[in-house]
């Protein structure tokens, strides 16, 4: 088992930052690749970046991608999430996933272990 807790979540103005850390505990972290996906209410949960287990390799979608960055500490069992150039449309509850079976997945049913998620709310 793989237990996540992310914070970091609040509300920004557009064009703020912040960043998303998940804490993670329970088997060993540096053995999964780690995403974060995202879902604003009505829509289906989407993907928003990953970073590999073995060699720290990063994918994010075209949405977030020069604004977003993905990184992890193995050391502290820690995934961030640095969220640049904030816009409205970044608004929606934040999760952050585990995967053990996949190089770096980008389908969230591929995911095993899930957070409770954090609230971003930007603001125009």
């Amino acid at each position: 088992q793989v237990q996540l807790v992310e914070s970091g979540g609040g509300l920004v103005q557009a064009g703020g930052s912040l960043r998303l850390s998940c804490a993670a505990s329970g088997r060993t972290f540096s053995w999964y690749a780690m995403g974060w996906f995202r879902q604003a209410p009505g829509k289906e949960r989407e993907f928003v970046a990953v970073i590999s287990w073995s060699d720290g390799k990063t994918s994010y979608a075209s949405s977030v991608k020069g604004r977003f960055t993905i990184s992890r500490d193995n050391a502290k069992n820690t995934v961030y999430l640095q969220m640049n150039s904030l816009k409205p449309e970044d608004t929606a509850v934040y999760y952050c996933s585990a995967d053990r079976d996949h190089y770096d997945p980008r389908d969230w049913r591929l995911y095993d272990y899930w957070g409770q998620g954090t609230q971003v709310t930007v603001s125009s």
